[in-house]
């Protein structure tokens, strides 16, 4: 809004030429939404534990985790609602990629708002059932990869990382595809918070690090010299998912060891499907193995650990799943595990920029 508004200051003063500019654009988005957080992230939290809004803690889980029941949750709220006003201030609306991206995100809120509901209101843990999440998750996926497969401008082709000369075309498959691909990556950020700041640290570098992608993928230039699919209007997602980066980094300054709040459902679903939409929009859908490689190690920890335990009759590969809770099981602290996960996700991103490159 504010951004049209200024393009049509532009003819009168030529200072607000510096708003057509993505990158500062971007900045301001990533600070709009982070200012939202520092300067009411700690009534929100007020807010949240007056009115019983608490965190639930699975009996099976590690016996520390017990004394975090009660902690306030369902931080995603804010960081949906920082996210998107400071995104429709600054992007230009006229961009369907941006409506795409945010009918995602909020779509997929939508569905862990629920689920954060029913576990209050029960006061327990189990919400919504897993195959009533995935339903609704595939459903928006299908709805990302039909709009994307009639979108004119957008083709249907998969490209692999590295290897410039080879990938396949999807055709109609690319529909289930992309529904795939959203309804991953929102479980594996799920599966991925359960420790403080552990799933919101690797967020933030994997939404930096798709600002880049969906940046050289909307830039006719940059698209070419790097020999990566050109993608008109991609471009203009990297405000979105600046606001994103700088919404889930304020939450991070409340969210940081030892917690004083949680996203919930509300937060994580709906950040994997920020990501696995701009992985769908930048067409750097494979790449997002390597760039969310953490939620991808935790997710298949989780898959691994329960069809290992159904063919070996309760045998298990880990000491417990997700990933995170077998290491604190072994004897790390908590703020070690975050820490070195953090790491690794920094090295994964690392990998995952250089494709664009090694081609």
């Amino acid at each position: 809004m504010i951004y049209h508004l200024f393009s049509l200051l532009t003819e009168e003063v030529s200072f607000f030429n510096v708003f057509k500019y993505l990158t500062f654009r971007s900045i301001l988005a990533a600070f709009c939404s982070l200012a939202v957080w520092l300067a009411i992230g700690g009534r929100f939290i007020d807010l949240v534990r007056n009115y019983q809004i608490q965190q639930y803690i699975r009996e099976e889980g590690p016996a520390s985790h017990q004394k975090k029941s009660g902690t306030p949750t369902m931080g995603g709220l804010l960081i949906l609602l920082a996210a998107s006003v400071s995104t429709l201030m600054w992007v230009d609306l006229g961009e369907s990629s941006i409506w795409l991206t945010l009918f995602c995100g909020l779509g997929l809120g939508a569905l862990g708002f629920l689920d954060d509901y029913l576990k209050i209101r029960r006061r327990h843990n189990q919400g919504l059932t897993a195959s009533r999440k995935l339903l609704v998750q595939f459903g928006i996926g299908l709805v990302a990869g039909i709009f994307l497969y009639f979108s004119p401008a957008f083709d249907t082709v998969l490209y692999m990382p590295v290897f410039k000369g080879l990938s396949l075309d999807l055709g109609v498959l690319y529909i289930p595809f992309a529904a795939l691909v959203i309804c991953g990556a929102s479980n594996a950020v799920n599966l991925t918070d359960g420790l403080d700041g552990l799933a919101a640290g690797p967020m933030i570098i994997a939404t930096l690090t798709y600002m880049v992608f969906v940046y050289c993928a909307g830039h006719a230039r940059f698209a070419q010299y790097l020999q990566i699919s050109f993608v008109p209007g991609a471009a203009e997602v990297t405000v979105l998912l600046a606001a994103v980066a700088g919404s889930v980094l304020g939450f991070l300054w409340y969210n940081t060891y030892p917690a004083q709040i949680f996203m919930g459902d509300v937060g994580s679903l709906s950040l994997g499907g920020f990501l696995g939409c701009a992985a769908l929009i930048a067409k750097q859908e494979l790449i997002l193995l390597i760039v969310g490689g953490l939620f991808v190690m935790e997710a298949m920890s989780v898959i691994i650990q329960v069809g290992y335990f159904k063919l070996t009759g309760g045998r298990r590969v880990f000491r417990m799943a997700p990933l995170h809770h077998h290491f604190e099981l072994k004897g790390w602290s908590e703020p070690k595990v975050i820490v070195r996960f953090w790491i690794i996700a920094i090295i994964l991103a690392m990998i995952g920029l250089s494709t664009l490159k090694v081609r």
